[in-house]
């Protein structure tokens, strides 16, 4: 049975059989919450070096997708540079899409300007600034705010962060203190926007929160703390155009590239001149891979919300949601197989719904996760976390790693 038709299956032994059978397959992979845990602060995450084997087995056929970076003192390279790894490993796209890592380790960032890099070099010191302001207000000492600054001033080049993991913690379950210091943080990086309009620089960046409660008009709405979780927790700074729906269709566009020779959306194609809407990167792909014999599409995340609007519906969001909805729709549009596959990252250090024991039967049990009319299939799910995945995954490289993917 085609991957597609699954649906909240935990038979991770039949998904591995499957794709050791049809080797031609494209793994997009998420990777906080993924393939490593949720921590507070990102300077203790480590990667499985299992995990890392498994994933050089599979060149060609394995690409990141995250909202982290390679490069600065808190990316993925710094990970790789403490165990002693190449940095050649985890290729593909970072910071949303505007930062990629080819397979030799070479990191550019196609469509950025010197200006705009500038602009974002600046923001580090200012996010400081903010919250050795602001924290005092809330009762927090000056050791506190000293050791949540060093947390959550995540000093990106192409995406600096405020992760509010350390402050959430600190406020002892207070969930009102926390709501507002959400409030005040989405203000002031929405301050940030507008100084960046006067600079000159108004069509250059966005605000992204994670996780977050969907979207209207491009702008994200806030996730707000509540007994289930932490809401939104972190506040990045993005280039425009770093969205991972326009990632999936770079990444598609250098794999066909290394199979035909060609370039289907054109060899200087990248996700700062990529439409900004789902609907538009959706028919973009459709047209540029129409008649193409593509792999089988498996798209892997962990950050997707939902939640009750108020009036019956749903409100969803989450980071990876957008990128897994377009990977799924593109294999019903273009005629190749799709699996979604979710990752419950809700046991790491950041509180998050989970994964209902048992499974429900339909998505609607799926409570601050999905709901019954949500459009985004998750064919399969792995409620033991980034362990039970990467468990899988190691299998399957072993088993699939050494059949050519075109096979």
């Amino acid at each position: 049975m085609s991957l597609h038709h699954f649906a909240l299956s935990s038979d991770h032994f039949y998904l591995k059989s499957y794709l050791s059978e049809h080797p031609d397959f494209l793994i997009i992979q998420d990777l906080d919450g993924v393939c490593m845990g949720l921590v507070s602060d990102p300077l203790t995450r480590t990667l499985d070096a299992d995990y890392l084997q498994a994933t050089e087995r599979l060149a060609g056929r394995f690409y990141v997708l995250t909202n982290g970076e390679h490069i600065g003192p808190r990316g993925i390279n710094a990970i790789l540079q403490k165990q002693n790894l190449p940095e050649s490993l985890l290729p593909g796209l970072a910071a949303g899409g505007v930062q990629w890592k080819d397979a030799g380790g070479q990191i550019t960032h196609p469509g950025v300007t010197t200006a705009e890099m500038d602009f974002l070099a600046r923001l580090p010191d200012r996010f400081s600034d903010f919250l050795h302001t602001m924290l005092p207000r809330y009762g927090f000492s000056p050791e506190a705010v000293a050791a949540s600054v060093a947390s959550a001033v995540l000093d990106n080049p192409v995406s600096p962060t405020l992760n509010l993991n350390v402050v959430y913690g600190l406020c002892n379950g207070d969930t009102d203190r926390y709501c507002s210091i959400q409030k005040e943080t989405e203000a002031f990086m929405l301050s940030l926007l507008e100084d960046a309009g006067q600079s000159g620089l108004g069509n250059s960046f966005f605000l992204h929160l994670a996780p977050n409660q969907g979207k209207t008009n491009g702008t994200e709405h806030l996730a707000p703390a509540s007994a289930s979780g932490a809401g939104t927790t972190d506040f990045q700074f993005m280039l425009s155009g770093a969205l991972k729906e326009a990632g999936v269709l770079l990444i598609l566009n250098q794999v066909m590239h290394q199979r035909t020779g060609a370039y289907p959306l054109g060899q200087d194609f990248n996700v700062r001149s990529a439409p900004h809407t789902h609907d538009e990167l959706l028919q973009m792909a459709v047209r540029a891979f129409a008649g193409m014999k593509l792999p089988i599409l498996i798209g892997v995340g962990d950050t997707v919300t939902s939640t009750a609007d108020g009036h019956g519906g749903s409100r969803r969001g989450g980071s990876d949601r957008g990128f897994l909805t377009l990977l799924q729709q593109l294999g019903e549009g273009l005629g190749t197989d799709a699996a979604v596959l979710y990752i419950d990252s809700s046991g790491g250090e950041v509180r998050r719904p989970g994964l209902p024991f048992p499974l429900p039967h339909d998505q609607g049990g799926l409570t601050g996760i999905s709901d019954s009319d949500d459009p985004l299939q998750l064919n399969f799910v792995f409620p033991g976390g980034h362990e039970e995945y990467i468990r899988f995954y190691c299998e399957l490289a072993a088993a699939a790693g050494n059949t050519p993917a075109s096979s």
